[in-house]
């Protein structure tokens, strides 16, 4: 049962609000540390008082916006069996259009395109969170300075060092050390909002308006780093699955904005009273005796942030292989109560290194934010636009009212984006380099596979035929069954034409299995398995899997129990073939891409770990495919 359909009383909606705080606010919570100080740093948004009151202001209502009306009303609906996230968005956008299949083209392409922008935001968050924390040394002890980027590369190190243990044990004390960061947040702004309470009438929306309207290029600049306070709006949606809605909104409500807001504005307060304090508004906040524990603890909830993201890409990852748009990748599972903990050593260790670059090649965290935005805005304007299509063709919502919901917000998620833009030539190439990298190996990924089944069921033949054909001067049977997997219901697999052909038996009992992952997080036992008799003890058998499910083809075929098909474990293989690609010049992809694709197609796990098929029982025989 999903988190988001369990029932929950007030003791275990109190210990789920707690662990949502260190899973789905860590980089939202995170972000005091470096957005206040970036509008300023750049030198476009000189720290006068009415600039100082405009900026509070637009973040403020920032934060309302596209946090507390955006997501946590209205995209948190948007749930896709208690699953959420840009995957499950995805799905309920392209079901909803099922009929359109233009139109739902064009959304796989573009939700994949979001997915691939997200590994993106995945390098640039760990970076610029540590970094920002680290950067604290500067201000405990100037002297320390050259230490900052050792620091932060030893703590990512050892942050991707610990992944392949799992995240049981320290996942535990998540919710209790982001708790103690956010009284910590209200604790260093409270004093000054209390000393300078006259920072409070940048509450009001007329103090942003203001800002536009005596510097609008300006203001329109200071956008690109405006944004940063809302990094990580994303995570509450794609948390939704571990933690339900209520949890989510409790602690948004109840904790973390009010947080925000008083932190933001008590750095608002000490700069109006020392213009001098943006170099680092944050840490200057505290007395000089807290500096040290602070910073300890900054690295603590950076840490504890980009933890939740490295997290989710390893999520988003398994999730993109069942729906067929990455190849099969080594899965690993770190808890044996809790499956949806696991680690992806490829992911993992791909992260680390792009991330080992971001902070050699920019240095420093303001460097870093020219980076971050635009993947993140990028991430935010594909989510709002699938939330049409989902509530529109989904939800069956009178036009109007679609295109007023989802239309404010999309164009204060393309205002963000454009703002970010300028930042292209300062860093924002960064993350969209490696969005677009990913991107071309999803879509040659998917591409490539659809040709590889075209080209197979061109050359097969009828499943049922065939065993017709066969059954005239039937082959020797031998005892056991035989398992084989076919990529197509109702075609014979070429592992079948072979083992005819080289080993002149046949089983005594035959499955044919095909496996079909569906644009649905979950399917339950109930309706995992439809089987149809061929004959002469043949069955030709279909699994059906979500794509949060792990397809697990034995433990599948254990529900045929009692329906006359014999499986004894010892007595049971599996035959599959392993295709190997050939590119060829012609139709197709291009030449480099179909080299590509069967790149990847040879690199990918083998098929009988994806699908927990038992290695001693596993027979599998080759053949070329030209595509």
């Amino acid at each position: 049962m999903s988190s988001a359909n369990a029932p929950k009383g007030p003791a275990a909606l109190a210990v789920l609000t707690l662990a949502a705080l260190g899973v789905v606010y860590g980089d939202i919570g995170t972000s005091p540390l470096y957005a206040l100080k970036e509008v300023f740093h750049a030198g476009h948004v000189a720290p006068t008082r009415a600039n100082i009151l405009g900026v509070l202001s637009l973040i403020f209502w920032t934060m309302t916006t596209v946090v507390s009306l955006k997501y946590v009303l209205l995209i948190l609906r948007a749930d896709n069996n208690g699953e959420g996230g840009l995957i499950a968005m995805l799905a309920l956008a392209t079901t909803a259009v099922a009929g359109r299949p233009e139109l739902r083209r064009v959304l796989l392409v573009v939700g994949m395109f979001g997915t691939a922008i997200f590994y993106g935001d995945g390098v640039i968050t760990p970076a610029i969170s540590v970094l920002s924390a680290v950067e604290g040394l500067e201000i405990v002890a100037p002297g320390l300075e050259r230490f900052v980027v050792p620091i932060t590369l030893v703590v990512l190190t050892a942050l991707f060092a610990a992944q392949r243990f799992g995240t049981g044990g320290i996942g535990k004390a998540f919710g209790p050390v982001t708790l103690v960061w956010f009284a910590a947040l209200i604790a260093l702004g409270l004093p000054q909002v209390v000393e300078h309470p006259g920072v409070l009438v940048a509450l009001s929306p007329v103090h942003a308006i203001g800002f536009f309207g005596r510097e609008p290029l300006v203001a329109f600049i200071a956008l690109g780093a405006v944004v940063l306070c809302v990094t990580g709006g994303e995570a509450l949606y794609a948390d939704m699955g571990h933690f339900g809605r209520r949890p989510i909104r409790i602690a948004w409500y109840g904790l973390v904005m009010p947080a925000l807001v008083v932190n933001y504005f008590g750095q608002g307060a000490l700069l109006l009273e020392d213009p001098t304090a943006v170099e680092n508004p944050f840490y200057l906040l505290a007395p000089a005796w807290a500096r040290l524990p602070l910073e300890l603890l900054a690295t603590a909830a950076t840490v504890i942030a980009s933890q939740a993201l490295i997290t989710a890409a390893f999520s988003v990852t398994k999730q993109a292989i069942q729906l067929g748009i990455l190849p099969r990748m080594r899965v690993l599972h770190t808890s044996v109560k809790d499956t949806g903990q696991i680690y992806v050593p490829f992911v993992n260790w791909g992260l680390y290194v792009f991330i080992v670059l971001a902070v050699a090649l920019f240095g420093s965290s303001s460097k870093l934010a020219s980076a971050y935005g635009i993947a993140v805005t990028l991430d935010m304007t594909i989510t709002t636009i699938m939330t049409f299509y989902v509530i529109r063709y989904g939800w069956k919502y009178p036009l109007p009212l679609c295109l007023l919901a989802t239309g404010f917000f999309f164009v204060i998620d393309i205002t963000f984006f454009a703002s970010n833009m300028l930042k292209l030539f300062a860093g924002g190439w960064f993350p969209i380099v490696i969005g677009i990298g990913m991107f071309t190996l999803m879509l040659t990924w998917m591409q490539g596979r659809k040709l590889v089944a075209a080209r197979l069921r061109d050359e097969a033949i009828d499943l049922e035929g065939f065993l017709e054909a066969v059954f005239v001067s039937p082959p020797v049977r031998v005892p056991g069954t035989a398992v084989f997997l076919a990529a197509e219901a109702g075609l014979t697999p070429n592992a079948l034409m072979h083992n005819l052909k080289h080993n002149k038996v046949l089983h005594e009992h035959n499955l044919f299995v095909s496996v079909r992952h569906h644009e649905v997080p979950w399917i339950g036992f109930d309706e995992r398995i439809e089987m149809q008799p061929l004959g002469h003890d043949c069955w030709q058998v279909t699994l059906h899997f979500g794509f949060k499910n792990d397809p697990d083809v034995p433990e599948a075929l254990k529900l045929l129990e009692g329906r006359g098909v014999p499986l004894e474990e010892m007595e049971t293989s599996y035959f599959l073939s392993r295709d190997t690609v050939i590119p060829t010049f012609g139709g197709g992809m291009a030449l480099w891409r179909e080299k590509l694709f069967a790149s990847m197609h040879r690199n990918a796990s083998a098929a009988a770990d994806f699908l927990n098929l038992p290695t001693n029982r596993i027979v599998e025989l080759g053949s070329k495919v030209e595509i």
